[in-house]
């Protein structure tokens, strides 16, 4: 169910956003969307490049919180740089999504990633724990 909703949250509900925010030129805004998951490039870095129980969010350099900074301040400039901007975003949020629920499955598995605080914090708040 975790790939699932993964790719589900990465290759559908863009369409969604594209079409339901974007009527006029959804099909561009979808695959400007899509064109945003290169932000995965990153990965390839990593040693191992795949590892099962690793979470993204800060720990490849382009899913780093100051990288999401980078994201925030795109949503003030012109298209088509704010789109850009929705789409990694909205990847940082599928990616940290993925990581409360490897968490509810096993808190120890992720004890050594660097979101570990905040992803423990964010799943007490919200009453996963």
């Amino acid at each position: 169910m975790q790939a699932f909703i993964h790719y589900f949250l990465h290759l559908v509900f863009p369409l969604f956003i594209a079409y339901v925010f974007f009527k006029k030129d959804w099909k561009t805004v979808y695959l400007l969307l899509l064109a945003t998951m290169l932000v995965d490039a990153d990965h390839l870095l990593a040693t191992p490049i795949f590892q099962a129980n690793r979470c993204s969010i800060n720990f490849h350099f382009l899913h780093t919180y100051y990288a999401m900074g980078v994201y925030v301040f795109m949503l003030f400039l012109k298209r088509p740089f704010r789109i850009i901007g929705i789409g990694l975003l909205f990847h940082m949020l599928t990616d940290f999504i993925d990581c409360l629920i490897m968490y509810s499955n096993c808190k120890t598995c992720l004890a050594t990633a660097p979101a570990y605080q905040f992803i423990a914090s964010v799943s007490q708040w919200i009453g996963i724990t």
